[in-house]
């Protein structure tokens, strides 16, 4: 008979190994993204990786606090997002190549 905690083991198991390939994938976004746009939402869905990652940890060794250490890096994963959006709109459209310099009127 499979036990539970039989199941909650491969269970880990596997969602290390998904986590796994999500991150390189990831990876290769941020290094090849085409566009700025592409790098950050890369970099937002890593923050979002490692959260998974702690999780899974969190579920496996049964100590509780990775969990207020998962949500503590959610949160400065979104003010991150937020920064890094301010800093593309502070640059202009996203595909005009001229607009470096310029700024939008507050």
């Amino acid at each position: 008979m499979i036990t539970p905690a039989a199941i909650v083991s491969t269970a880990a198991i596997a969602a290390l190994g998904i986590l796994c390939v999500v991150l390189l994938i990831t990876v290769w976004r941020v290094v090849v993204g085409p566009s700025l746009p592409d790098r950050i939402l890369a970099l937002d869905m890593l923050t979002g990786i490692a959260i998974g990652f702690i999780a899974v940890v969190a579920v496996r060794t049964g100590f509780s606090l990775y969990i207020d250490i998962a949500i503590a890096l959610g949160l400065v994963g979104f003010l991150a997002t937020v920064a890094f959006a301010r800093f593309v709109l502070s640059r202009g459209t996203v595909g005009d190549a001229g607009s470096g310099t310029r700024r939008r009127g507050k």
